[in-house]
């Protein structure tokens, strides 16, 4: 398991060297769902993501606007489209396996992939309400 976790992290810290960090990187958890099983909701899915903080930030990474996109399918797979405040960004290694890891413990959660995707840019304005409070009370 170490071995694993320390190739996605080489396969990541790849994907945003300067020359590359175009490059596409997807974080994966979870089993597939047997059929008849309630699949999860957004909403849950929501607050599973918003357990996970950047180290840095005191704001999860909801919050703080990192997540573009939430994908449920009727099997219960979910996609999430994820950015990082910036391509260099110290804790990239484990931010997206971290939400695929806390999605993924969902009851009605089967295969969670997270793709960490640069465009559009992070900007400050991606930043929910809560978050923008969060950042005032430090």
């Amino acid at each position: 398991m170490s071995d694993e976790i320390d190739q996605r992290e080489a396969e990541l810290l790849e994907a945003m060297s300067l020359d590359e960090y175009k490059k596409e990187y997807k974080a994966i958890a979870g089993t597939p769902l047997k059929n008849g099983e309630t699949v999860t909701t957004k909403e849950a899915v929501i607050e599973a993501i918003r357990q996970i903080y950047d180290p840095e930030i005191p704001v999860n990474v909801y919050d703080m606007g990192l997540i573009y996109g939430i994908d449920i399918k009727q099997n219960g797979d979910i996609f999430i489209d994820m950015t990082l405040t910036a391509p260099g960004c110290p804790v990239a290694g484990i931010l997206p396996q971290q939400v695929a890891d806390a999605v993924c413990a969902l009851v009605g959660a089967g295969i969670v992939e997270v793709k960490l995707v640069w465009e559009p840019q992070w900007t400050i304005e991606k930043m929910t309400e809560e978050g923008r409070a969060m950042i005032d009370l430090f």
